[in-house]
Parts: structure tokens; C-alpha cells; sequence
């Protein structure tokens, strides 16, 4: 579901950058109120997880499609709406600059768009209650799939905006992206869930450690045997392919092109998934330690 420069223009994504920024600053604040010292290697660890599992695109049975988890869900249900928020930025913006994964002018809305919806909408409206009444595991499973059906949606309203999706096509786009995603998410419902169930019965700690050393043979091994088919996304725009004119031109565009050009310094190497994990784990390892230490001056205050 990571959109590219060529699918959003600026008018769009400049925006959607700043609603982004505004949101990532507000989760911060609230976040830091209560986040502890030893909350900070779980957060690490299921952020570098969660990053791991993005990796991996499987197969989508006889649609020629594949797909990932995206984990938007499993961050907000495990961490909180915002020290998920944070952890599902980090981990878009390590991908947008050294992996190319989503362009740079279209960051504002891969984070509105994985992030924003599960965190601020899936959760409240969907897990939340759900997990209230005992039923979390249902609750994560369900809102899942709505948040890649939110998603979805969005990246519809987005690329008919900028005028790279033909209003003519809209609804046939929005068919086919509910349709392919709507699989995915069920299957990034059944992974959160299973994860949910061993960090309700397993030690932080030893959790901790396991998340790591999966997200390690994730990415260091199991990635290179991902599926290279279209993800959902892809395989939405090539079945509307005469509908879809690309936002190529103008300056902006053209900087972000270049920007990325020299800073997707991880995009072939073998070794990418390994570093790509460690630059994740680094920068939410120091928003927590920020987060940690402005939660301990507040109680001092």
C-alpha cells in the first residue's frame, strides 16, 4: 500500500506531509506522559518486528497478487495509539529514504494511510471496545481488516485528488483495492492476534528477545524468498492501467526523485533488511529514551 511520487502530487501530498507532522508531534506529547524506562525494548522490539514483517509480501492465491502485513494494528494494540503512531512513522520513513519504498512527496500520505487510520480509527472505534469485553484477539483480527479497508479508501481519495486516477475509474479502482486487501488483512488479523497471545502470556523480556531474533531470520533470510508478484496496490493499478496517469512533472517531484535516487542506499543490497532493521530499532530506540526522560523530569516537576 506504499504510494509512490508518480501516484500523488503536490497539491496532495504536501498537505497530508503536514497533517502527518502535525499528528506524529501530538502522538509524541502524549506518548512521553507515561512511557518508562522499561517500556523501551518492547517498543524497539515490536517496532523492528513489525518493519520485519513488512518484508515479506506472500502470495494472494489465484489473483497473481501478493501482499504484507502492515502492522498498524498490532503497534496500537500493543503499545498504545501513539507510541504505535511513532513506531508505524519510523518505520515509513526509514523505508520512503534508504529503501525507496513509497516516495518522499507521498510519505504524508503512507502514514496517514497505515498509520493514522489504524491507530486513531480501527483502535478506538473497533479494538478498544472489543478488548473491554474480553474479546482482544477478535478485536485485533476485525480491526485489522478495517484498517486495510480504511487504507484502501484513502489511497482511492488520495490518487483521484492529485488526478492520477480517473474519476471514471474511481469505483472500479476502489473495488478492486477493497477486494485484494481485504485477504491481506485477514491474515495480518490472524498474525496479530497469534502475537497478542504470546505477549499476554509470555514475559516482556523473553518477548523482547523472541521479537528480535524473529525479526532478524525475517529479514536477513526469510525476505529474500518473499513473492516478487504486484502487491495490492500494484496489481489494483495495473487492472486499471488505462486510467492512471502518473504526477511526473514540476519541481517538487523532481526533488524527491533526486533526494531518494542518493539516499536509497539499501534498496539492492542483500544486506538492506539487516540494516534497514538496525536504523528502525535506532530511531525508536532514542524517541524512547527522549520519551523516558522527559516523562521523569515531568514527575520531578
Amino acid at each position: 500500500m506504499h504510494l509512490g511520487n508518480g501516484i500523488i502530487c503536490p497539491v496532495t501530498g504536501i498537505p497530508m506531509l503536514a497533517i502527518a507532522a502535525g499528528t506524529a508531534f501530538y502522538a509524541y506529547k502524549k506518548a512521553r506522559k507515561d512511557f518508562t524506562k522499561d517500556k523501551i525494548l518492547p517498543t524497539v522490539a515490536l517496532t523492528a518486528l513489525v518493519f520485519a514483517l513488512q518484508m515479506i509480501n506472500f502470495a494472494i492465491p489465484s489473483t497473481g497478487s501478493s501482499g504484507h502485513i502492515v502492522g498498524g494494528m498490532l503497534l496500537a494494540a500493543l503499545l498504545g495509539p501513539y507510541a504505535g503512531f511513532l513506531a508505524m512513522c519510523s518505520i515509513l520513513i526509514v523505508q520512503a529514504v534508504f529503501f525507496a519504498d513509497g516516495g518522499l512527496l507521498a510519505l504524508g500520505c503512507n502514514i496517514f494511510n497505515m498509520g493514522f487510520l489504524a491507530c486513531f480509527a480501527a483502535y478506538p472505534l473497533i479494538f478498544k471496545p472489543l478488548a473491554n469485553r474480553n474479546k482482544a484477539v477478535f478485536g485485533i483480527i476485525l480491526a485489522s481488516v478495517a484498517a486495510l479497508q480504511l487504507g484502501s479508501i484513502a489511497v482511492v481519495i488520495e490518487g483521484a485528488l492529485s488526478g492520477s486516477i480517473a474519476i471514471s475509474s474511481v469505483l472500479n479502482f476502489t473495488g478492486l483495492m477493497q477486494a485484494i486487501h481485504l485477504p491481506i488483512g485477514i491474515v495480518e488479523g490472524l498474525v496479530s492476534g497469534l502475537v497478542m497471545v504470546a505477549a499476554k502470556f509470555v514475559d516482556s523480556k523473553k518477548l523482547s528477545i523472541g521479537f528480535g531474533a524473529i525479526s532478524l531470520i525475517l529479514a536477513g533470510i526469510i525476505s529474500q524468498y518473499a513473492s516478487t508478484k504486484p502487491d495490492g496496490l500494484e496489481w489494483s493499478l495495473l487492472n486499471i492501467s488505462g486510467a492512471v496517469t502518473e504526477q511526473t512533472q514540476g519541481i517538487l517531484y523532481s526533488i524527491s526523485e533526486t533526494v531518494q535516487a542518493k539516499t536509497s542506499i539499501l534498496a539492492e543490497p542483500s544486506f538492506g533488511g539487516i540494516a534497514g532493521l538496525f536504523a528502525v530499532g535506532m530511531i525508536m530506540y532514542l524517541a524512547c529514551i527522549f520519551m523516558a526522560r522527559q516523562t521523569v523530569k515531568a514527575d520531578v516537576q
